[in-house]
């Protein structure tokens, strides 16, 4: 029998909280859908667990800490004062404490999160990744001869395609310089603008820390979108309904892969988490190319755990139950080394 535990379920909040502040509301609405998923599977699976949304404070962090003397924490905060860059900092803070924690820590998050360093890394120990560019804010807007169009531009920083749209498919180089300005004056982020990789839209969800499960593929397929339209995973792909209806975008499990092919992909994101020290869990944004090419195109450390997304729908198929894949997660958490 498993011990039970005291987890300590840690949220981020959009204002100011308070230590035992009431989030019955939120809880039932669709943006705290993921913590609600895992507040009730960590209900099942017996575990005592109170839970904490942090805003701009992380001493009252430090009080539930004492006051509840949790045995882990279920790290679901990935922003703080609104800002998504702070992901990372929270982990450094954990680390701190010297407490167990679910998910990715401060290292993963930091390399995952910077596109162009993970890119490189992965570059360097040739795993295939589009040719790209930073262009850094302040700078000179200039695309580079060896960047070849059509090209994406993006955010450098950003997530959940977040400032990505059908404009970051540029082909000229009027095109390329409006949109690294509009995402330098829009988001007041870097830009990465790299080749458009013709092919299929994988994602890969991981579980481990040393040995390592790859679920089953999922795929963005792009129904109704004409053969010569660019195929990218927008914003608006990915999050608006409507959007997604009238395009035929769908989520799916990845279909007539060759076996050969699924072994490859499944090596090469091994790789990738173990290149890019993630723990826990992740995803991983592929492109696989007509020719069976494995593009890396982002590493999505601490993805959504909502049992409706990705992630757990790749845990199911391969016959992990929602409440067995959070506690897979907390047993991960309790046993990674941190230092």
């Amino acid at each position: 029998m498993k011990k039970k535990l005291k987890v300590l379920a840690l949220f981020d909040a959009i204002a100011p909280t308070t230590l035992d502040q009431d989030l019955s509301t939120e809880l039932k609405t669709e943006d705290w859908k993921t913590e609600a998923n895992v507040l009730q599977a960590l209900g099942e699976l017996g575990h005592a667990s109170e839970h904490l949304a942090i805003f701009d404070d992380l001493d009252l962090v430090r009080q539930k800490l004492q006051s509840f003397e949790p045995d882990l924490i279920f790290n679901l905060a990935d922003q703080f004062k609104n800002n998504r860059a702070f992901d990372q900092n929270i982990a450094s803070f954990l680390e701190m404490q010297g407490l167990p924690f679910t998910g990715c820590g401060s290292t993963g998050l930091t390399l995952c999160k910077h596109k162009g360093i993970s890119k490189k890394i992965l570059g360097y120990h040739r795993i295939h990744t589009p040719e790209f560019v930073t262009v850094s804010r302040g700078k000179r807007i200039a695309r580079p001869k060896r960047l070849k169009f059509p090209i994406l531009v993006k955010p450098l920083k950003e997530e959940a395609s977040l400032g990505i749209s059908q404009s970051s498919f540029v082909e000229t180089d009027e095109q390329f310089k409006e949109r690294a300005q509009f995402i330098h004056e829009k988001y007041d982020n870097d830009v990465i603008a790299e080749e458009y990789i013709e092919g299929r839209e994988l994602y890969v969800s991981i579980l481990g820390n040393h040995r390592l499960q790859v679920f089953p593929i999922r795929e963005l397929v792009f129904k109704e979108v004409p053969p010569d339209e660019p195929k990218i995973a927008t914003y608006k792909a990915k999050w608006d309904e409507e959007y997604r209806k009238r395009w035929g975008l769908q989520n799916r499990f990845a279909e007539g892969l060759d076996p050969d092919v699924v072994s490859l992909i499944e090596q090469v994101c091994k790789r990738i988490y173990r290149l890019l020290t993630i723990d826990g869990y992740a995803r991983l944004d592929l492109r696989l190319t007509p020719g069976n090419e494995v593009y890396f195109i982002e590493a999505n450390p601490n993805p959504i755990l909502a049992a409706d997304e990705d992630f757990a729908q790749s845990a199911l198929k391969a016959n992990l139950s929602y409440p067995q894949m959070i506690d897979r997660i907390v047993r991960l958490g309790l046993s990674t080394v941190r230092d």
